[in-house]
């Protein structure tokens, strides 16, 4: 930067003006500043001195040595340069020899040609005479290779001599001796216990001696076809051996001798070093029986692998089978380069999709085995007698029923994916075919296994909605409904995220038909508002069963003048408080209407008015105004109340529910009979004790006002003669009772 800028200052640059330096030495440092200065720049000057002559010292020194080199050269140089001229002279030397010796022997070449031929056509001759003989001693000897060439090299000459009657019968001796030859190679090729090689060297030589290929082809498979049945036989008997052994045997044995016969049967009959006369036939031929023989052998093998897997399905390990599945797959796929016509492959990973299938479906069995069984323990809990001691521990114990429930299967799930995900490791062979992961992972799992148990458990809790499952309990209803309800909020979204994770399912699949957890958490939701309903039903019922028979069995006529409160509304009083205690340890409370400020006196001010509305009643005489009348008018300008409508997931919506259809069936039971005064005011007493404890349960308490006074008004239209009660003396029967 300094010699860019041109700084004088600057010691070790280009542009460095002394003077300058020095005047700004003397201005800005001290005197021993300047001296150190001094010092530095005579240490560095004595350096540099004596860098330059260590420099001149070294270059001094190679000077001298190149120049002994150059000198050295051209001493070499000299010498080469005579030993050239010398080859010269010696090159010359030799050609004029040659030329020599060309002219000497220029005249007798002929003659030496004509005699070399002479002799070679007696060495043929010879060996001709010799080779019946020479060949029965190389049968004798077992060398059928040497015997084989040295009859193909005599078929040349009697090809061109064979004319000749002393050649005809050297050469059908020799046809003779071959035959016998062809027909050793043949027992041998037949053999049972010729091995791999004596059956390439048996057709090999049978190729040579011009036997028929194509039976050949046929003799050849047909023995290697009996030797891989005992394989695949011995194979199919080996059921006590474990399963990674029989895999291995099967590689090793079946698969291996499979390969070895293939590669000697390309190299014997469709890539041959040698040329037949009927190659263009051949090949197709010998292609088309070999492919006939690998399918045979490959689909029997199969099927064996097939059973035995199925049969370890039954009683092994995941772990173990999907080890011994891996290395099943490996080894048809490593076939590839010997099959290229034949993705065995692809046949193998069908047979692991089977077994992948086989495992869900038994988990699937498993998991609904284990619903069943939690179930049966749950509705075992609910019908077994509970202590006097527990009665208060009635919420706890229907939450930690539904906890256990809603847990544990939620677990089993997990364990089931668990236990298959050993089915999709990264490092198996068969885990990197899309199609594998298509089928196994999505189809199998997801769907057939997830989604159908899911689906399973909607159909069971929908299943105690209908007519044939009486037995089943109340409590039960609410705990399967709040269990639809826990699986549509989480359990749902949460089964399928971490089957989705596990086993890497895109959401590029859901265009293939995957099921969404939109579509399983409404038929949650919908099976928990079926059962809700049911059990709103079942309870109302039950209520209802009490209130009707209490009015049915009564004789209204000639009852006595009330003194108490009937036990059945105690006892209905009693059911209720029992069944939103239930229904409390599960469902909150929910959103009730506003009530009054004081409900105990709006009930007594709603039945002084409606007794001083009522009262009035019996001073009229059948010609007077229709009482009926008013009510209707009245009704006319009431809201209509749905009895049997859905209910909400809430507590109060639920109680709301059972009273109306317990009220309603009140209502219509009152509709039937005839009552006396003394029954119509038993029923004023009754219905002014259900309002004094039943309003806390519902969402709006005029809901119940409204059908009591049904009730009452039904009682006073029902009486012969309609007088009611003073409102104390009602309130001091409710209060005694």
């Amino acid at each position: 930067m300094a010699e860019m800028t041109g700084n004088p200052y600057d010691i070790n640059g280009q542009h460095f003006n002394p003077d300058m330096y020095l005047q700004k030495l003397l201005k800005e440092c001290t005197l021993q500043q300047i001296m150190d200065q001094e010092s530095e720049v005579v240490q560095d000057t004595q350096a540099l001195h004596s860098d330059m002559q260590t420099l001149v010292y070294e270059n001094y020194n190679k000077f001298i040595s190149a120049t002994d080199t150059v000198r050295k050269m051209k001493s070499d140089f000299k010498k080469m340069e005579d030993e050239m001229d010398l080859l010269a002279k010696n090159m010359e030397s030799i050609t004029s020899f040659s030329e020599q010796i060309s002219c000497t022997l220029q005249d007798t070449r002929q003659q030496i040609s004509e005699l070399s031929g002479v002799h070679s056509m007696l060495k043929r001759l010879q060996f001709l005479f010799k080779l019946p003989t020479q060949l029965k001693t190389r049968i004798q000897e077992e060398e059928f290779s040497q015997a084989v060439q040295d009859y193909i090299h005599a078929q040349r000459v009697f090809q061109q001599y064979g004319n000749m009657t002393s050649f005809q019968g050297i050469q059908s001796d020799c046809e003779a001796i071959v035959e016998e030859l062809k027909k050793k190679l043949r027992d041998q090729f037949r053999s049972k216990e010729a091995s791999a090689k004596e059956l390439t060297e048996s057709v090999d030589l049978l190729l040579q001696l011009k036997e028929p290929a194509d039976s050949l082809c046929a003799d050849f498979l047909s023995h290697a076809n009996s030797r891989l049945a005992e394989q695949l036989t011995l194979l199919e008997q080996s059921e006590n051996q474990d399963i990674i052994e029989f895999v291995d045997l099967g590689s090793s044995g079946v698969l291996g001798n499979l390969c070895l016969i293939v590669a000697s049967y390309n190299d014997m009959f469709i890539n041959r070093p040698y040329h037949l006369d009927t190659e263009s036939d051949l090949d197709s031929v010998a292609v088309s029986q070999l492919g006939n023989f690998v399918l045979h052998n490959m689909e029997r093998y199969f099927n064996i692998v097939s059973c035995r897997v199925e049969k370890e399905q039954d009683i092994g390990d995941t772990v173990v089978l999907v080890r011994a599945l891996d290395r099943f797959h490996r080894r048809l796929q490593a076939m590839k380069t010997l099959f290229s016509d034949t993705d065995f492959a692809r046949t193998g990973t069908d047979i692991v999709l089977k077994a992948g299938y086989r495992q869900c479906r038994s988990h699937l069995q498993a998991l609904k085995t284990h619903f069943s069984d939690t179930l049966t323990c749950v509705r075992q809990s609910l019908a077994a007698p509970k202590l006097v001691s527990q009665d208060g521990d009635n919420s706890s114990s229907l939450f930690e029923l539904l906890s256990s429930l809603v847990i544990s299967t939620v677990e089993k799930v997990k364990g089931v994916l668990q236990d298959l995900l050993v089915f999709a490791q990264p490092d198996l062979t068969f885990v990197l075919k899309p199609h594998f992961q298509e089928v196994f992972c999505v189809e199998s799992v997801r769907e057939h296994l997830v989604v159908g148990f899911l689906h399973h458990l909607t159909a069971v809790a929908r299943g105690f909605c209908g007519s044939g499952d009486v037995k089943a309990p109340p409590a039960l209803l609410l705990l399967l409904s709040k269990m639809c309800l826990e699986f549509e909020s989480s359990n749902v979204h949460y089964l399928l995220s971490i089957t989705d994770e596990w086993f890497n399912i895109e959401e590029s699949s859901a265009a293939s038909g995957l099921t969404h957890a939109s579509e399983l958490r409404s038929n949650m939701l919908a099976a928990a508002q079926e059962l809700l309903n049911h059990y709103v039903r079942m309870q109302g019922l039950s209520v209802s069963q009490m209130l009707r028979k209490s009015v049915e069995t009564r004789d209204w006529l000639h009852t006595i003048e009330p003194r108490t409160v009937r036990a059945v509304m105690k006892r209905v009083v009693e059911d209720i408080a029992a069944v939103d205690s239930q229904v409390g340890a599960l469902y909150e409370e929910g959103q009730r209407a506003e009530r009054s400020s004081d409900s105990s006196r709006r009930t007594q001010s709603i039945t002084v008015s409606r007794h001083a509305y009522r009262s009035n009643w019996s001073s009229y005489g059948p010609s007077h105004l229709d009482s009926s009348l008013v009510t209707n008018i009245q009704k006319l300008f009431s809201e209509r109340i749905e009895i049997f409508s859905s209910v909400e997931f809430s507590k109060v919506s639920i109680l709301t529910g059972i009273i109306k259809i317990s009220l309603k069936t009140f209502l219509e039971c009152v509709r039937l009979r005839t009552f006396s005064c003394y029954g119509l005011q038993q029923i004023q007493v009754d219905t002014h004790y259900l309002q004094l404890y039943l309003w806390r349960f519902v969402a709006d308490e005029n809901l119940v006002h409204f059908l009591l006074d049904e009730i009452l008004g039904s009682a006073v239209h029902r009486c012969v003669d309609p007088v009611l009660m003073e409102p104390s003396v009602v309130e001091i029967i409710c209060e005694r009772g």
